[in-house]
């Protein structure tokens, strides 16, 4: 069931639905106002669009390089496993 909580992103309330818990949403806004926090540091004045642009344009980057290595990560794996499978049989074969 989902639970309604609410948040303050950037000083404005929401109330977000989620199934995760009230710990999980809580840690989600956390981050992002992290995010655009670290965005706006060194700003004079902060355009929120802009602000939350760069913070998303970040985090996407940051997304596609974790989706790489994983990708990377999991045909390293498979090429193991598949080392792996052909010595079993190349044993097998010569018992």
């Amino acid at each position: 069931m989902k639970e309604a909580v609410q948040v303050t992103i950037l000083g404005q309330q929401y109330t977000v639905k989620s199934e995760s818990g009230a710990a999980d949403v809580y840690r989600v806004a956390a981050f992002v106002n992290d995010q655009l926090s670290h965005v706006a540091r060194g700003k004079k004045t902060v355009d929120t669009l802009n602000s939350v642009i760069l913070a998303l344009m970040n985090l996407a980057g940051e997304h596609l390089q974790l989706l790489d290595e994983h990708t990377e990560a999991e045909k390293r794996l498979f090429r193991l496993l598949k080392r792996l499978e052909d010595e079993a049989v190349d044993r097998n074969s010569a018992r």
